[in-house]
């Protein structure tokens, strides 16, 4: 059961890094001030085996009319996929992924919100910067080398995922032998140290909840993985940059409320200082963090 007694001890355990800043920047000419404002990303689903229904598009038009819809509600950034993470999904090719996202892309560039692209590829990484992307959504080790630099070229800003495998799809089991944020840690260091190398200066850092890890699969072990790490993701702003949190589903738990329950993870991430929400639910989610007074 989490308690007040539970958050003391957290936050006297690691008082240095409560208070820690991180980098602000601008991308695409809009200024993130994470030190004393959060943003919001947005989500549109160009697959369909992706799991969140109400994301879910499949034409141009319709991702169109998601993405100015979604910037009306408050999203800061918009998150394209074009291939869905879970683990009976099918696996998309590079050619057909940028043929779902380069359209989206090019139809909204200059019009729209800030859009993002979720790949570990790299010819759908270097396509879709070409087209207008702002931000890399990385969610893959293998090929981060040949990556960085296409980010950097581009100015464009890049979310570091944690992935314990060489890509999002080739996850086993999660190792749990260790602190798993104090392991995020010194794993997000390496990789920062690699990209700004690179040239890249704009770097969010994202613990990879919502990917599938086999030994994930029970609910239990998975919902309390993951409100840890939303608790203490203060403890990766030391590392200088700022953090995104995919908000989960728990729908074991939510059930026929499941579109309640990133809203209440929001609570959680927003206790633990994220600065990039990333959510199916932008009025939902803004709604409960202005409550909160984030915003």
């Amino acid at each position: 059961m989490l308690t007040l007694e539970w958050l003391a001890d957290l936050a006297d355990r690691n008082r240095s890094s409560l208070n820690a800043q991180v980098a602000e920047f601008l991308i695409q000419g809009q200024r993130f001030s994470f030190n004393s404002q959060p943003g919001l990303m947005g989500v549109i689903n160009l697959s369909p085996d992706s799991w969140y229904r109400e994301s879910v598009v499949m034409s141009v038009e319709g991702a169109i009319e998601r993405a100015l819809l979604l910037k009306a509600q408050g999203a800061d950034v918009v998150d394209l996929g074009a291939e869905s993470t879970l683990a009976h999904a099918a696996r998309v090719n590079g050619s057909e992924q940028n043929a779902r996202l380069i359209p989206v892309l090019q139809a909204l560039a200059g019009n729209g919100p800030i859009l993002s692209v979720e790949t570990y590829q790299p010819e759908v990484a270097q396509a879709c910067l070409e087209a207008g992307a702002g931000v890399l959504n990385l969610t893959g080790s293998e090929d981060r080398d040949k990556i960085y630099p296409m980010v950097a070229a581009h100015d464009a800003a890049l979310i570091l995922c944690y992935v314990q495998g060489k890509t999002v799809r080739t996850v086993g089991d999660f190792d749990f032998s260790h602190d798993p944020v104090g392991v995020m840690y010194e794993y997000f260091g390496a990789e920062i140290e690699k990209a700004t190398q690179a040239g890249v200066s704009k770097i969010f850092v994202d613990p990879g909840l919502g990917f599938y890890y086999r030994n994930l699969n029970d609910s239990e072990a998975r919902v309390r993985h993951q409100m840890s790490v939303f608790l203490n993701t203060f403890r990766l702003r030391a590392l200088g940059f700022p953090t995104c949190n995919a908000l989960p589903h728990a729908f074991e738990y939510f059930q026929q409320e499941v579109r309640s329950a990133e809203p209440f993870f929001a609570v959680l991430a927003a206790l633990g200082k994220t600065d990039l929400f990333r959510t199916h639910e932008i009025p939902r989610t803004q709604a409960v963090l202005k409550t909160l007074g984030v915003f």
